[in-house]
């Protein structure tokens, strides 16, 4: 399921806000002009980067559609590539991409996904993004923030840096109507804020997408969303990788200060 099919199949018709049935109508209309323009699988970007460089940084990429990279028409230009590439020039290191994330999933399939991970696999950082589908199809908040912290744990636990990269406002999907965008952007505004605390108390970075990278979104849709018009272009993944990477590179120890959007990982006493 696309990300917009999500928004208007679960909230629209399951929404607790006023006006079910502007809703309903809202959401069918809305599921005519979606279809699966880029189908379900993401463009495979998975090799080593910057190869000449030596030295490898491991990385892998956790999480649902947008960390897979969907609606990218290069490999080049996926969200692992494009950290992947970002990573090799400030640090002057190959990256050794592994991606993990599968498209259409939910917080709760990151235990899934790094099952999937060799047993002795010990990856230097770690991205994860996710979100979008828990809010879609209406996954208790406490429910998916707990799933995103076992995560990090189990990542940090094999002794990587984790960072992860909260849900996007769904709000900046201009081709959902009001008030079925307004209802979506709360919801997804209400999950990245307990994504952060969950992620930073768990020992990860976080990174608030809907402040670094949202209003390139908002105010460049043509250009910053591809063809289906609800998943990131080239471009779009170009502005979130380079929104992303100043943690990456503070949790391989390159940069000393992060950002605004931009929060490192709880103090634990």
């Amino acid at each position: 399921m696309t990300l917009l099919a999500g928004v208007v199949g679960g909230i629209g018709v399951g929404a607790w806000w006023g006006g079910r049935r502007v809703l309903a109508r809202q959401a069918a209309t809305a599921r005519q002009l979606i279809g699966k323009p880029l189908g379900e699988d993401a463009i495979d970007a998975d090799r080593t980067w910057r190869k000449r460089y030596g030295d490898p940084v491991e990385l892998v990429v956790l999480g649902d559609s947008i960390a897979a990279g969907l609606g990218a028409d290069r490999r080049k230009d996926t969200l692992g590539a494009r950290l992947a590439r970002g990573l090799a020039r400030a640090t002057r290191r190959s990256v050794r991409l592994r991606t993990a994330a599968v498209v259409g999933s939910e917080s709760s399939a990151l235990a899934t996904q790094l099952g999937s991970l060799p047993v002795d696999y010990r990856p230097d950082v770690a991205v994860i993004v996710v979100g979008g589908n828990d809010v879609t199809h209406r996954v208790p908040v406490a429910e998916s923030v707990r799933h995103l912290a076992e995560a990090v744990e189990a990542l940090r636990a094999r002794g990587a840096e984790v960072v992860v990269g909260t849900c996007p406002d769904l709000g900046a999907l201009q081709q959902v109507p009001q008030p079925l965008r307004a209802l979506g952007s709360r919801m997804s505004r209400l999950l990245a804020e307990a994504q952060r605390e969950a992620a930073t108390a768990a020992g990860a970075r976080a990174v608030s997408l809907r402040h670094v990278v949202g209003p390139f979104f908002v105010t460049n849709p043509e250009e910053m969303f591809s063809l289906d018009r609800f998943h990131p272009s080239g471009l779009g993944y170009k502005r979130t990788a380079k929104a992303m990477l100043p943690s990456v590179l503070h949790a391989l120890g390159e940069h000393d200060e992060l950002p605004y959007g931009h929060h490192p990982p709880v103090a634990r006493s």
